[in-house]
């Protein structure tokens, strides 16, 4: 391959990193400025606002009813650790890992929690693990949408709806592109800065009323840090899930949220949020379908991310010099991108397998991924030649 001449097309904008992702299309810090600042978040202004964010995430998400809903410290983190520290233990869990966030959880629940009837079913970069292997009789815990390797469950439908043990779902990079089946999922989490491009530090808590009903018949072994606790007195304290946050939160970041969520009601709430990401992981799965040198990482279609969309790089040139020189030309690209400001944040995750990771979420817009495709072989090309020339 020669060096192809530079595309005449750049991005509006090229902000496609998985997290902190793109802001909402036309956001501007004027969105900001009836923010409740200087004010206590417990006030009667800073309540009504954190209750709006309540409502309006399950409003847009379609959570049902009788689902609790609560803002959380320490973004998705901190909501799955909650959910972990809070609820496991009361029988063995079934841990799924499949990438690095997953993987996560399963060190926290075998060296923090040192759970001894905790199973591991994992797979590698690129696969799903056997679902069927699964055992509902006990807790599971899985990512839906795995974000550094964009692999995700394509539905809900391996979740029996008759479980014994709770499924408790680490969704972060799935809520609002990808419709979730709370009657499957006991607790839901996920942070504001993914699919609708909100501020960081914040986590959202979802929880059935069977996950209500663990936390209020069953103690942990081990002591809840207070940020941790979910009950008092054996009984769900309701003031988190109503806005009366455990700690003090972010009044701006909470305006910033309030934005996205009316923008994405604006536009036609969930089905609208889903079209756009869908209609973004088309791009790239077209331009990758012709391509000689990108592939999906993610092995079966069904369980392609509209979201983290991970990539490898298959060129059998690059290939057959080994992992270092496909990490190499991955690096390259992304590192000649960025200095072009056409493509920012698009190396894949430090942990998952050399490639590129492109975000497709709903705040991006189709027209930036159609016109960042011709510099993706703009940049292969450079970095082939200068691989051929090193040889």
């Amino acid at each position: 391959m020669t060096t192809l001449p530079t595309p005449d097309v750049r991005p509006a904008n090229p902000r496609f990193s998985s997290g902190p992702c793109a802001k909402r299309p036309g956001w501007s810090p004027d969105v900001l400025r009836d923010a409740a600042l200087g004010r206590s978040h417990r006030a009667k202004l800073g309540k009504t606002k954190l209750a709006q964010a309540i409502d309006l995430t399950r409003e847009m998400l379609q959570v049902p009813a009788d689902h609790r809903i609560g803002i959380v410290p320490a973004s998705d983190t901190g909501a799955v650790e909650m959910a972990l520290w809070s609820l496991l233990g009361a029988r063995g869990v079934d841990m799924l890992a499949w990438e690095s966030f997953g993987a996560g959880w399963v060190t926290d629940v075998a060296k923090q929690l040192k759970l001894a009837d905790a199973r591991i079913v994992e797979a590698r970069y690129g696969e799903l693990p056997d679902l069927s292997k699964i055992d509902f009789d006990r807790d599971v815990v899985f990512t839906w949408n795995g974000t550094t390797s964009g692999v995700r469950v394509p539905n809900a439908d391996f979740i029996p709806a008759g479980r014994k043990g709770l499924t408790i779902c680490d969704a972060t990079s799935a809520a609002f592109a990808q419709k979730l089946d709370f009657a499957k999922l006991d607790v839901v989490t996920f942070s504001w800065q993914k699919v609708l491009g909100g501020e960081a530090a914040h986590g959202m808590l979802i929880l059935s009323p069977r996950a209500v009903e663990r936390l209020e018949t069953y103690t942990p072994a081990w002591p809840l840090p207070k940020i941790f606790r979910l009950t008092k007195g054996g009984k769900l304290i309701e003031g988190v899930f109503k806005g009366e946050t455990v700690n003090t939160p972010s009044m701006l970041c909470v305006e910033d949220y309030l934005d996205t969520l009316n923008w994405a009601k604006s536009i036609g709430g969930l089905d609208a949020l889903v079209g756009r990401a869908d209609a973004n992981f088309a791009v790239i799965d077209r331009f990758v379908e012709k391509s000689s040198w990108l592939g999906h990482l993610a092995v079966k279609p069904e369980t392609r991310s509209n979201t983290s969309v991970c990539l490898s790089i298959v060129d059998p040139d690059v290939v057959a010099q080994g992992i270092e020189a496909q990490a190499a030309v991955a690096k390259g690209i992304a590192v000649a991108l960025d200095k072009e400001g056409v493509a920012y944040d698009i190396g894949a995750y430090r942990d998952a397998p050399p490639g590129l990771r492109i975000w497709c979420g709903a705040t991006v817009e189709t027209a930036d991924l159609e016109a960042l495709m011709p510099w993706l072989d703009w940049a292969f090309a450079k970095e082939k030649a200068a691989l051929k020339a090193a040889a």
